[in-house]
């Protein structure tokens, strides 16, 4: 193999990645645009507010998963700001890996969940 077909060769994988990451970054406008028009700008976990600039750290999650699955009602999408995507892509992960770290039906504890609050009557309780 000369010189001339590797280079070749890269040139249709580099070719071929950027195609593909514009597809991506087309195919996100849409429904990233679609879901800022659907709903209030606001994250769907937290309750943080996004407007002006701090827009951009608004994010579209597929609840679903499934990047292609964009129904115009957006029913499969939620606005999260970018640290509870995050959060919510590695529990994903997670559950995949260990499965289902909580019982079915069981909601996950809030931010205002004190894991410990009755130890203290507990310990009390075994003196």
């Amino acid at each position: 193999m000369d010189m001339s077909s590797k280079r070749t060769g890269s040139d249709q994988q580099e070719q071929l990645i950027a195609d593909a990451r514009r597809a991506r970054e087309l195919r996100e406008q849409g429904y990233r645009e679609q879901a800022l028009k659907l709903f209030p700008h606001v994250c769907g976990r937290c309750g943080r507010e996004f407007e002006g600039k701090k827009l951009r750290e608004l994010t579209v999650h597929h609840r679903n998963h499934n990047h292609d699955d964009n129904p115009p009602d957006g029913s499969n999408w939620e606005l999260l700001c970018l640290y509870c995507h995050d959060n919510e892509h590695q529990e994903y992960l997670d559950e995949g890996t260990f499965g289902k770290t909580t019982p079915e039906g069981a909601s996950k504890p809030s931010t205002t969940y004190k894991p410990f609050a009755g130890l203290d009557d507990l310990l009390k309780n075994k003196k």
